[in-house]
C-alpha cells in the first residue's frame, strides 16, 4: 500500500484543486459581479483627442557599460542585462563595398555570405549550421556600403560554445569555392529580377542619377562584374579589412563581465594585425545631375512612381536637428505633403519628402511617392510647390510644436532596450562620433525655433538642383512629362545579358 500512497496524494490534491477552482467560478465570481452592479452608473464618454492629458516622457539613461582595449587594437565593449538569459553580440569592421573595385562590385556582398555560408576551417558549413540551429543560435554576417558587421546570439547557457563559433568565423572563414558558385548564382537571380518593381527602378536610377553611375553609393552588381571575382579576390579583401584592430566589438546581455572579459581575451588576444591590412579611401561627392527630369517606360504598369530631389549632407551638421524638425511638418499623417498633396489635391496614395544624412558621407534629400498616370504632373508640381512653400514662409507656431513633440516622443525608441543603446555607442564610436552625440541632438531639436527651421530649409533645400526621375507609362501620363518645362531625357533600364550560364558549382 505504502508503494501507492505518493501517487494517491498527487490525486487527492488535484481533487482538492478542482474544487476550489469550481467554488471560485460559481460562487466568488458571481458575487462580484453583483456588487458592482449595484455601483451607481457613472457617464464618462469618449474625450476627444486634444483633452487627453500625457505624463512625462520617462528619463533616458545609458546603462553602465565598460569599454577596453586589447593589445591587438580590439576596442570591446561590454553591456550587461539580466532581464532574460540571452546575450547578443555585435562586431562592426572598417570596410564596405565602398572598398571594392568598380569593376568587381559584389565582392563585399559575396565576402560576408560566404564568411558565413561557408563554414570554418574547424567546422564545415553544415555542422556549423547543425550545431546552431541545435541551440536556437544564430551568427551572421553582412557587409553595407560603409560598414562590416558580425553579429551573434544565445541563451547564455550556450554562450561559451557558441561565443567560441563565433571567433572562429570571425578569425578562420573557409571560404569553398561551391558556396561562392552558389552566392554567385544567388546574385545574378537578382539582378535579372531587378527591374520587377517600378518602385525599385525609381529608387535605384534615382541614386545613379545624384551619385553617378560609378559611384560606390550608387552603383550595381552586374554579370560582368561577378565573373571577375574570385575565390582569390575574395581571401584577399576579407585579409585587407578583417584584421582586429579595425574591429569594434560590443556584447550585451546575461553575463558575467570578468568572465565575459577573459573569453575574449582567449578567443581574440592572440589574433595579430595583418601587415596587409587597407586604409579606407576618400571619396569625393559631388551631384552628377540637376534640374532635368528622366523617364522610365514600363507599359505594363498603371501608375507612376516617382523621387525627386538632390544632394544632401551628414548627420554631424549643425543644421540636422532644425531639419528633423522640418522633415516632421512636411511628412507622415498631419504632415503638409499628406494634407495638400493626398488628401487636398488627391493626387497620391502616397507621398513624402525627407532629409536624409549619412554618418560618413553626403546623404540625400527625396521626395516622392505614387500617383496614377494622368496625375503625374500635377503630383510633381504640388510635391515641388510644398518645397518651396517651406522655404518661403515661416512654418506656423502649431506646427513647430507638432513636429518637435512628435521628434522628441520618439526620442525614447531610441533606448528601449540595453542592445539598441549599446549599437548606438558602437556606431558614434565607429564613424568618430562623440558618445553624447544623441543628447546634442536632442538638445539642438528643444532649442530649434521657426527661424531655425526657415533658415535651414533655405540653406539646404534648393528646387532649382532637383532631379526628378519616373518610371511609368507613357502612353497614359497626361499631360506629358514635357509640361514641366524641363529637358526630359529616357533612361536605359535594359539589364547586359550574362557572358557565361548562372549555373552553380557542385
Amino acid at each position: 500500500m505504502s508503494q501507492f500512497q505518493p501517487e494517491f496524494e498527487r490525486r487527492t490534491k488535484q481533487r482538492i484543486a478542482k474544487i476550489v477552482t469550481l467554488m471560485f467560478c460559481f460562487v466568488v465570481v458571481p458575487l462580484i459581479l453583483v456588487l458592482l452592479a449595484m455601483r451607481p452608473a457613472v457617464a464618462d464618454g469618449p474625450k476627444h483627442y486634444t483633452d487627453l492629458q500625457f505624463g512625462p516622457l520617462p528619463e533616458v539613461r545609458v546603462p553602465d557599460y565598460q569599454r577596453f582595449v586589447l593589445k591587438n587594437g580590439l576596442v570591446v565593449y561590454l553591456m550587461e542585462d539580466h532581464e532574460l538569459p540571452l546575450v547578443s553580440g555585435s562586431l562592426f569592421v572598417r570596410t564596405g563595398d565602398r572598398e571594392e573595385p568598380v569593376s568587381q562590385v559584389g565582392l563585399a556582398d559575396i565576402t560576408a555570405a560566404v564568411l558565413r555560408s561557408g563554414g570554418t576551417q574547424v567546422h564545415p558549413p553544415d555542422q556549423l549550421n547543425q550545431i546552431l540551429e541545435q541551440k536556437a543560435a544564430a551568427i551572421e554576417a553582412g557587409i553595407a556600403v560603409n560598414s562590416g558587421s558580425v553579429t551573434f546570439s544565445a541563451l547564455s547557457e550556450d554562450l561559451p560554445q557558441v561565443f567560441d563559433l563565433f571567433a572562429e568565423v570571425v578569425q578562420q572563414p573557409a571560404f569553398p569555392q561551391d558556396k561562392i558558385d552558389l552566392t554567385k548564382f544567388q546574385l545574378r537571380g537578382g539582378i535579372a529580377r531587378r527591374n520587377d518593381q517600378p518602385g525599385g527602378i525609381a529608387s535605384r536610377e534615382f541614386r545613379k542619377l545624384v551619385y553617378g553611375n560609378e559611384s560606390p553609393y550608387a552603383r550595381t552588381v552586374e554579370y560582368a562584374t561577378l565573373d571577375r571575382i574570385g575565390q582569390t579576390d575574395i581571401k584577399q579583401f576579407y585579409s585587407r579589412y578583417f584584421t582586429p584592430d579595425r574591429m569594434i566589438l560590443g556584447i550585451v546581455g546575461d553575463f558575467n563581465p570578468g568572465v565575459m572579459r577573459q573569453k575574449i581575451e582567449n578567443a581574440f588576444g592572440r589574433w595579430n594585425p595583418s601587415p596587409n591590412k587597407a586604409t579606407s579611401t576618400t571619396i569625393s561627392v559631388t551631384q552628377q545631375k540637376q534640374g532635368e527630369v528622366y523617364f522610365a517606360n514600363q507599359p505594363s504598369i498603371s501608375q507612376s512612381y516617382i523621387q525627386m530631389g538632390h544632394l544632401g549632407g551628414i548627420v554631424k551638421d549643425p543644421d540636422y536637428p532644425a531639419l528633423s524638425v522640418m522633415n516632421e511638418v512636411l511628412n507622415g499623417f498631419g504632415g503638409r505633403m499628406f494634407n495638400e498633396v493626398r488628401s487636398r489635391q488627391g493626387l497620391a496614395y502616397s507621398v513624402y519628402a525627407a532629409w536624409s544624412p549619412q554618418f560618413d558621407y553626403p546623404g540625400l534629400f527625396v521626395a516622392g511617392g505614387e500617383t496614377k498616370s494622368a496625375s503625374t504632373v500635377p503630383f510633381i508640381k504640388a510635391a515641388i510647390a510644398e518645397i518651396e512653400r517651406i522655404r518661403k514662409a515661416p512654418i506656423t507656431a502649431e506646427e513647430l510644436q507638432r513636429a518637435k513633440d512628435s521628434v522628441l516622443n520618439s526620442f525614447i525608441f531610441n533606448f528601449q532596450d540595453p542592445a539598441q543603446t549599446l549599437s548606438r555607442l558602437l556606431r558614434y564610436e565607429y564613424f568618430g562620433y562623440p558618445k553624447d552625440y544623441i543628447f546634442q541632438y536632442r538638445k539642438g531639436v528643444e532649442a530649434t525655433t521657426i527661424q531655425d527651421v526657415q533658415r535651414a530649409a533655405q540653406k539646404h533645400l534648393q528646387p532649382d538642383r532637383l532631379i526628378t526621375m519616373v518610371v511609368g507609362n507613357q502612353a497614359e501620363i497626361n499631360p506629358p512629362l514635357t509640361a514641366l518645362k524641363k529637358p526630359v531625357k529616357t533612361v536605359d533600364i535594359t539589364i547586359p545579358a550574362p557572358a557565361k550560364p548562372a549555373i552553380p558549382q557542385t
